[in-house]
């Protein structure tokens, strides 16, 4: 009975873990080496999640124990004798109460096996994934040398740390010692780097929730973000042109007897089909220059480079186009005078969803109730910031007790409350990860890594965030542990220590950390905070040129009106590809003379048990297509997702990369491919 939420809450976290990899990854497409580290570092970061507060209730009752076997036995006086009597338990045990060997040894798995994968598995398949050898042992060699650069500095500052520990007079370094402070300066570069995530996401979270119930200010947003990735998406489809033009010159330098001719031959093959296609088409060069080994090298990481770049600016633009012509039907049908949800553009629907969520019902939800819940969501969460910082500001304070976490489990530790201590204690940790983990799904640096949905995330950006993860996790709980005030070294105050704690260490390894941090770091929170919420870097970077959303400057009143007529161009693009669909199909049923077979609602475009005002008919032979069409399977349900890339397609053949398709069409074209040779794909 002990174990029974013990192991409910490892068994979430593999799941929540599971599924987020589902969501963002494509375990059919990324090799199995990739998938299994980041499953095991995302894994592993909720299991902290989940299982610390049961550590913390588990502390609470043993310091109860402690404290009640401590306590002196009670004297009574009488005329004739003295006698003692104990003082009787009065400790509840929780009803999650696990052994105490249990959270030691599950802290030393997780804790050592999350450090392995961030500081040396994961940057050494990050720097084989873009480095542009042609062999294993090529690409392992330029790997190695890649970070032998970033660790290099790394034991550089270690050293310099062990030494001036080892000349400070009352210290003497052995092999415990060295490890607990190997391990504090990992959690002391995490919790830096969890300072700026926490000061930016505190205040945006709340911030984003609010503006995204109101309509107006979420479509301007959208089209100054479609604009935007305009930008990045023309840079990136010129250099991929760039990429084929050098290819170009290589494979009329490189005949089929040249000794680099299988190298040429190995870059070509990380195309796409209608990349390749679109190379075969061009002109070779007259006297084309025989290419180095060392250029053929650097042509390959960039074509790697390239094709991520190209793979993301295609994901963003599929999904932001199709974020904002769902906000344009939100405010089309609020106008309208019939409480029904409709949409511009046909977009089959599996039968269960219309019946659960039909047309009246998405009305109300998109149009009344989901601007105020969302509301509602954005005051609990700015609630939950403020208690956040606050008790950032004040933990350290033990007489009176300021922080407001620290006074909710003290609480709760009074009245043997461990249920609420649980729960507390997750919310806190949960409402922390959220934040933090929600910048790191969002973050992109120099033009790489980015998390899409729809299984649209390459294995360079998921081993990225993996890296993250596992390095923010451990400092994250260690602030949560000081917030509560069960940290002995933060409050300088002897309390029990939790199993987590004893593992993982203490922020104290140097005396400049342990006397200053605790009055820098809330105040570098404050300060962070307060510069995200009047926009300060927004307002800096466009005083400096980048373009930012900033309201009524010029620049991004342009953005704004650049955007909608993307948007625009986009729907006539639709439009015509509809009805050129419908003239086909027309001309087909007229001189064919082909019988239709009756077929099944839930398998087709029609739409029998709903009613025919669900769809918008922008003329009345569209309206007459739509009831005709018949449903082509399950890749139908996201031909609306495959449009915006028709611009690609004039260019270079069919779009470079997979558009937004469903899992099932994903799983129908490539269930039999086989991982490709080597380490893990390159692209």
């Amino acid at each position: 009975m002990a174990y029974i939420l013990f192991v409910i809450e490892i068994i979430s976290a593999f799941i929540l873990a599971a599924t987020l990899l589902y969501r963002y990854g494509d375990c059919y497409r990324n090799h199995i080496l990739v998938t299994v580290s980041v499953l095991i570092a995302w894994t592993f970061s909720f299991v902290i999640m989940f299982i610390l507060p049961l550590d913390v209730s588990s502390t609470v009752y043993r310091q109860c124990l402690q404290e009640d076997n401590s306590t002196s036995p009670v004297v009574f006086q009488t005329n004739v004798s003295s006698t003692e009597s104990p003082v009787p338990g009065h400790c509840q045990k929780p009803w999650s109460f696990v052994p105490g060997s249990v959270f030691p040894n599950l802290w030393r798995v997780v804790y050592w096996t999350s450090q392995c994968l961030t500081w040396l598995i994961m940057p050494i398949m990050q720097s084989y994934s873009k480095a542009g050898d042609f062999t294993v042992k090529g690409k392992l060699k330029s790997a190695l040398v890649d970070n032998a650069i970033y660790y290099g500095s790394y034991l550089l500052i270690c050293g310099i740390l062990l030494i001036y520990i080892a000349l400070k007079p009352g210290v003497y370094l052995d092999g415990p010692k060295i490890k607990a402070i190997a391990s504090s300066a990992s959690n002391t570069w995490g919790l830096f780097l969890l300072i700026l995530l926490l000061g930016y996401s505190l205040v945006e979270v709340p911030r984003n929730l609010w503006n995204n119930s109101k309509k107006n200010y979420t479509l301007t947003y959208s089209y100054f973000k479609i604009a935007k990735l305009s930008t990045d998406k023309c840079e990136a489809e010129e250099t991929v042109d760039d990429i084929l033009d050098s290819l170009n010159s290589v494979i009329a330098a490189v005949g089929p007897g040249h000794p680099l001719h299988r190298h040429v031959e190995t870059i070509v093959q990380k195309l796409p089909i209608q990349l390749r296609d679109r190379l075969n088409s061009r002109v070779a060069p007259e006297r084309p220059t025989p290419p180095s080994f060392k250029s053929l090298v650097n042509l390959h990481k960039k074509t790697i480079k390239a094709l991520h770049v190209l793979q993301r600016t295609e994901t963003q633009w599929g999904l932001m186009l199709e974020r904002i012509l769902h906000l344009e039907d939100v405010a089309s049908s609020a106008r309208a005078p019939l409480r029904r949800f409709q949409h511009a553009f046909h977009t089959p629907r599996p039968r269960p969803l219309r019946l659960l969520y039909p047309p009246l019902l998405e009305w109300y939800w998109e149009c009344l109730l989901r601007p105020y819940f969302l509301k509602s969501l954005a005051v609990v969460t700015g609630l939950l910031s403020l208690a956040v910082v606050w008790s950032e500001v004040t933990f350290f304070c033990k007489k009176p007790v300021l922080s407001i976490f620290a006074n909710i489990v003290i609480a709760a530790k009074d009245t043997y409350n461990y249920a609420a201590i649980v729960w507390v204690s997750t919310l806190i940790i949960g409402y922390m990860f959220y934040c933090a983990y929600s910048t790191v799904l969002k973050i992109r640096v120099l033009n790489l890594y980015y998390l899409a949905p729809h299984h649209q995330t390459n294995e360079y950006s998921l081993i990225f965030s993996g890296m993250l993860v596992c390095r923010l996790t451990p400092a994250m709980c260690l602030n949560f542990l000081s917030l509560v005030h069960m940290d002995s070294h933060v409050i300088k105050q002897r309390v029990m220590e939790t199993y987590y704690t004893q593992i993982m260490g203490h922020m104290d390894v140097l005396g400049i950390i342990a006397e200053g941090f605790n009055i820098y770091f809330p105040m570098l929170v404050v300060l962070l905070c307060a510069a995200t919420y009047l926009s300060l870097g927004s307002r800096l970077l466009s005083l400096c040129g980048f373009q930012q959303f900033v309201g009524d400057d010029d620049l991004t009143t342009d953005l704004v009106d650049e955007g909608r007529e993307i948007v625009k161009r986009e729907k006539r693009k639709r439009q015509r590809a509809e009805e050129s669909l419908s003239r086909r199909r027309d001309y087909s049923e007229r001189y064919n003379y082909r019988t239709r077979e009756p077929h099944d609602a839930a398998h087709t475009g029609l739409l029998n048990d709903v009613d025919s005002d669900y769809y918008v008919t922008p003329s009345p032979d569209r309206a007459g297509s739509y009831q005709q069409e018949p449903y082509r399977g399950l890749a139908g349900s996201y031909q609306r997702a495959e449009l915006p890339y028709q611009d690609i397609d004039q260019r270079f053949g069919d779009s470079t990369l997979p558009s937004i398709r469903t899992e099932f069409e994903e799983r129908r074209r490539d269930k039999m491919t086989m991982p490709p040779r080597g380490l893990f794909d390159d692209v």
